[in-house]
């Protein structure tokens, strides 16, 4: 008899290692860097408006974020940003794609507790190469079944997803801090969407819980993701 339950996905930044802290910092020396030209409260609006308009053609990541910040240093300073503040921008966007990876709490004895009973799959978006360089450094490569690096989370990636590695969305479960892009869209495709949530999640990621859906649930960390498993099984 099939389970319920036979793929996992599972998010990468903020789920299964620390991400948002590094933008968190950045973004507090962002703020610094230009306190003398405008309210600090207006900046962060004009960047958030920059980042959501600049999606669309940077996608997700340290390099679109560092784009929207020199844009907006740009916007705000009236044209007149000096070569050294973009120098400094530039810099710190460096150092956000070398970072080390510290993964979360129960991230690697999950997957491992999860590999002899389910396909387990990584399911991360942004940009390529810094997604590659953190599942790489993160020691946690080997123990997937397959690793999908994609622009964006929308139900017809996830029905494309879990078509390609099992019977199709209806079997599988999407595991994430994000409601916007890890549950929200995973459930409308079919699937169940699992939120582990983090306490630092990026604003434009901010959704309301689908509380009434029948195969959405919630868990404080990935150590209650097996317990979760074996009662929808």
């Amino acid at each position: 008899m099939k389970k319920t339950i036979e793929t996992i996905g599972l998010d990468a930044d903020d789920t299964l290692w620390h991400n948002e802290r590094f933008f968190k910092t950045t973004q507090a020396h962002f703020k610094q860097l230009l306190s003398g030209f405008v309210d600090q409260d207006v900046l962060e609006e004009q960047l958030l408006d920059a980042e959501t308009r600049n999606l669309e053609l940077y996608g997700f990541g340290v390099k679109s974020f560092t784009l929207s910040m020199i844009e907006t240093a740009i916007e705000v300073t009236g044209g007149k940003l000096s070569g050294h503040i973009i120098q400094e921008i530039l810099d710190v966007g460096r150092e956000m794609l070398s970072h080390p990876i510290e993964l979360l709490p129960h991230a690697r004895t999950t997957i491992e507790s999860l590999t002899d009973n389910y396909r387990v799959l990584l399911i991360t978006k942004g940009d390529l190469l810094d997604q590659e360089r953190k599942l790489a450094e993160s020691g946690l490569g080997d123990l997937f079944d397959g690793v999908e690096i994609v622009s964006d989370k929308t139900v017809a990636v996830y029905e494309r997803i879990f078509a390609k590695y099992s019977g199709g969305a209806e079997r599988a479960m999407m595991v994430g801090n994000s409601l916007k892009s890890d549950v929200i869209p995973a459930l409308d495709a079919g699937s169940w969407g699992v939120h582990v949530p983090h306490g630092l999640t990026w604003s434009y990621e901010h959704a309301d819980a689908p509380i009434t859906h029948e195969r959405f649930r919630e868990v404080a960390d990935l150590g209650a993701l097996q317990e979760l498993l074996d009662e929808i099984n």
